[in-house]
């Protein structure tokens, strides 16, 4: 169950994420308001390279498409 609502959030979260040409920070902040405000905890987001996220699941772009956001547990 758990598993399943974090899955509803993260592509709620990417729907709205995909807006590329915002600065990076800010949308990761407005991705971890959005997480937060459904009771998540023990994640983090990072910014890395287009295409270089090895694990994780990307749930926004950024910088024009040339970044993204990665969303990871524990």
């Amino acid at each position: 169950m758990k598993k399943q609502i974090m899955a509803l959030v993260l592509l709620s979260v990417a729907g709205t994420a995909l807006a590329a040409g915002k600065p990076c920070e800010e949308l990761k902040s407005e991705i971890a308001a959005k997480i937060d405000a459904k009771g998540a905890s023990g994640y983090s987001l990072e910014i890395v390279e287009k295409g270089s996220a090895t694990d994780g699941k990307v749930v926004g772009t950024c910088e024009g498409g040339t970044k993204e956001i990665v969303y990871k547990r524990g």
